[in-house]
């Protein structure tokens, strides 16, 4: 038996992420006590509204950002570094290749007034896991195949095969511990009342308008500074910015490129800028009958002038992406490129592949400002080609519907991957498991790529891993299943009020140590 709290595998893998991570304008104020309330509401401003607030039904980062650390925790945690630090688990140890043993914390209660202990983490697990469920993230912890009460606070997991990947993941949205009393009580209520462990308690859902949050003053750990936290939807950006700037409200995410100077320049607001594990892609539904050709993505990936949109469109934030994967991911490979920006070629492949001039090809894209403007972009110099765009502009939640039902041609999409492993990048997004609502909305299927992404997933030596990846990410661009833009930067406007706060490289606001002054 070899103990351990962390994998050396894994450890390796965080000291890579620490290597590539930069981080501006922290502010952070952790490991203080701040059980001294001021009184204070924490606002925090979103574009749009979430899609759920179930973890085993939520597969956006903007939804999981709600209660991700705040209603809900996990086992073990990422710390500012990508450092994995115990949470609800007090330590952990691998028996042996398939096995792993987690120590719990005692004395924790669910929101619910329920003990939190090795029952609490099996029945998580098992309504996950339970077909009946149907849960979108089912095959994202597929590998777990027995949670096991070993006593009290107690558990043992069992996996099919080594997976490198389980203590990323079950740091993720994707490994929130919820109150069983609530699963055997209304399973179904918990996509609109969350019930967790976490340093806030859910309040109310007004769609469309607000989420809010009560601090739990009963909270195991330190009590956040503040005595509720709530999430406002304002659809203008120029309108959430002007909240922060005259103090109706204190953060907003999701900041236009286009307001960086003003934010800047302001004596009441700063920028926070931190690089991230997402990628913005522009993906195709490759079961459309028009896109189903191969020459017809790679004509169309040829035409895609990459550089101009990071330089016109985003101005040089974040930066030009070449695979699905961002530089701080595990997996990423510097030897993987995308298209070049090559017109003549282009035509050529749309004449090989018999398309006429004038074909008419749907963009489609939720109603953030910079898609919309990538998109007309892209309709511009696909104009180029011979081929006739249109644009289709949603909202957040009826954009996430119609790619999660193939109800779509091209799209722009960003993958935020949650764990900073590649496994939940390559898995979600192009197993042919995952098609749909999991992530894989290009509705790609492919037997090779499919048994490299399972192999990745139980080798445990890095370089080996970063070689199966490598491959696994060629065949997907040689098949032009996506076109790969951007490997994002993450901002957001904070008020100067605000002291603690600071955004995770999968772009989650941490607010458990904010303080506000008056």
């Amino acid at each position: 038996m070899k103990k351990m709290k962390y994998m050396f595998t894994l450890l390796l893998f965080v000291l890579i992420l620490q290597a590539c991570s930069t981080t501006d304008n922290t502010n952070t104020s952790k490991g203080e006590n701040n059980n001294s309330k001021a009184g204070e509401e924490l606002i925090i401003l979103r574009a749009s509204d979430a899609t759920s607030l179930d973890p085993h039904f939520i597969t956006d980062i903007p939804s999981a950002n709600i209660i991700h650390g705040k209603v809900y925790e996990t086992l073990i945690a990422f710390d500012k570094d990508r450092n994995f630090q115990p949470l609800l688990a007090k330590s952990w140890e691998q028996v042996d290749d398939t096995t792993w043993t987690f120590e719990l914390n005692e004395g924790i209660k669910f929101h619910d007034g329920t003990d939190f202990n090795a029952e609490a983490v099996k029945t998580t697990f098992d309504r996950l896991f339970d077909p009946a469920t149907g849960s979108p993230q089912k095959d994202k912890l597929s590998m777990i195949t027995e949670v096991i009460v070993n006593d009290t606070y107690s558990v043992s997991m069992k996996l099919a095969s080594p997976y490198a990947g389980l203590l990323s993941i079950l740091a993720s949205n994707e490994g929130s511990i919820i109150s069983p009393k609530a699963i055997a009580e209304s399973g179904d209520k918990l996509k609109t009342a969350p019930v967790g462990t976490g340093p806030f308690v859910f309040k109310s859902w007004t769609s469309g308008q607000s989420i809010e949050l009560e601090t739990n003053q009963d909270y195991w750990g330190n009590v956040p500074a503040f005595n509720k936290l709530t999430f406002k939807i304002v659809p203008e950006d120029a309108t959430r910015i002007a909240m922060v700037e005259n103090g109706e409200a204190h953060i907003s995410d999701q900041i236009p490129v286009t307001d960086l100077a003003r934010i800047e320049s302001s004596d009441s607001i700063s920028l926070y800028r931190t690089e991230g594990l997402a990628v913005e892609y522009i993906g195709f539904n490759v079961q459309d009958p028009f896109l189903s050709d191969v020459k017809v993505r790679q004509a169309i990936s040829y035409a895609v002038d990459r550089e101009s949109i990071i330089s016109g469109i985003y101005e040089n934030v974040g930066t030009l992406a070449n695979s699905a994967m961002s530089p701080m991911v595990i997996g990423y490979s510097e030897n993987v490129k995308g298209y070049d920006y090559n017109l003549g070629e282009a035509k050529k492949l749309l004449a090989e592949a018999g398309v006429k001039e004038g074909t008419t090809v749907k963009i489609l894209t939720s109603d953030r400002k910079e898609r919309i403007n990538m998109a007309e972009v892209i309709q511009s110099q696909l104009k180029g080609i011979g081929l006739k765009a249109e644009i289709q502009v949603m909202e957040y939640g009826a954009y996430i519907q119609e790619i999660s039902n193939k109800q779509h041609q091209m799209f722009i999409g960003g993958w935020g991957n949650a764990t900073g492993d590649g496994d939940y990048n390559q898995y979600n997004l192009f197993h042919t498991a995952s098609q749909g609502a999991p992530g894989n909305h290009f509705y790609y299927s492919n037997p090779t790529v499919d048994q490299l992404i399972e192999d990745a997933r139980a080798e445990s030596d890095l370089e080996t891993r970063e070689k199966i990846y490598e491959e696994a990410l060629k065949i997907e661009l040689e098949e032009a299943v996506y076109i790969p833009v951007r490997n994002y930067e993450h901002l957001a406007v904070v008020s100067d009020k605000v002291k603690g706060f600071w955004l995770d490289a999968s772009n989650y606001a941490m607010v458990r140590d904010v303080k506000v002054s008056q």
